[in-house]
């Protein structure tokens, strides 16, 4: 096995709001979503970040992320990041 068909093999297709992103790891966090979905990344004292996601796996198939935090990835999961000036 080369490591390119091990590379093919991890790789995630994903839905970042409404726009289809592919991810290599088995996990995904908060600021990489976050990342993934606003290019460039809004900043500021005033930008507050809500990541919420569905048709995950396990357990917990539904849910939200908070900064700091990850979620195990599947094919085919969607993500809705959005962004809020509280100014």
């Amino acid at each position: 096995m080369t490591a390119d068909t091990e590379a093919d093999r991890k790789r995630y297709e994903i839905v970042v709001n409404g726009r289809e992103k592919v991810v290599t790891s088995g996990e995904v966090t908060f600021e990489q979503l976050v990342e993934l979905a606003f290019h460039p990344v809004p900043s500021g004292p005033n930008w507050v970040f809500t990541v919420t996601y569905r048709r995950g796996g396990g357990h917990k198939p539904e849910g939200t992320l908070k900064p700091g935090e990850s979620v195990k990835v599947k094919k085919g999961m969607i993500f809705n990041v959005t962004a809020t000036d509280k100014s």
